[in-house]
């Protein structure tokens, strides 16, 4: 029993667990799946002002904070009480990529060398982590929406703007992948 809460489940049997949400979301409040916006409820929550964009009534979309913190709460979960000794299964290639790239990596596959707080104070580390975060976050709002949303949500709905959102997305990250990423590594 404890390997079904240590070990990473198939493909089969998490990915129709996902998708079931979509309509689990539907069918209980027609409420969109996503998670990019509960940063904007939380916002609008804890500090109400005269800023336009966050006088709308945020207890609507509570459900959405509560969401977020359960995602929170799980990660902690899995992280503390069910984690997994044993390394990420990655393969002989993505090894030698990174090796290339000077990139020594943890058990969790992240650049041990990169995302650390002491990395945060180098020019690198404040490209990586704060200006790419203030651009996914940028490009959240700016797609009004995240990942999640637009492909899981937004897909199955049959809208097209979540369709060019997830082409500009998968398109984004290759270019990261393969063009900047390497580029930011090696200087």
């Amino acid at each position: 029993m404890s390997d079904i809460l240590t070990n990473p489940w198939p493909w089969y049997v998490a990915g129709p667990i996902i998708g079931l949400m979509i309509p689990a979301l539907l069918l209980l409040g027609n409420k969109p799946f996503g998670i990019s916006s509960s940063l904007k409820h939380i916002c609008a929550a804890c500090f109400p002002g005269n800023i336009p964009f966050f006088q709308y009534n945020w207890r609507n979309e509570s459900w959405n904070i509560v969401l977020a913190l359960g995602i929170l709460a799980g990660g902690l979960v899995g992280g503390l009480i069910f984690s997994n000794p044993d390394s990420v299964a990655i393969s002989a290639e993505t090894v030698a990529d990174l090796n290339a790239l000077n990139v020594t990596h943890g058990p969790g596959l992240h650049p041990m060398d990169i995302f650390n707080f002491s990395s945060l104070l180098t020019l690198k580390g404040f490209l990586l982590i704060i200006v790419g975060g203030f651009l996914v976050g940028f490009g959240t709002r700016y797609a009004n929406g995240c990942t999640s949303g637009h492909t899981i949500m937004g897909i199955s709905n049959l809208q097209m703007a979540s369709v060019i959102a997830s082409v500009c997305f998968f398109a984004g990250g290759l270019i990261m992948t393969w063009f900047i990423l390497p580029f930011i590594l090696n200087t």
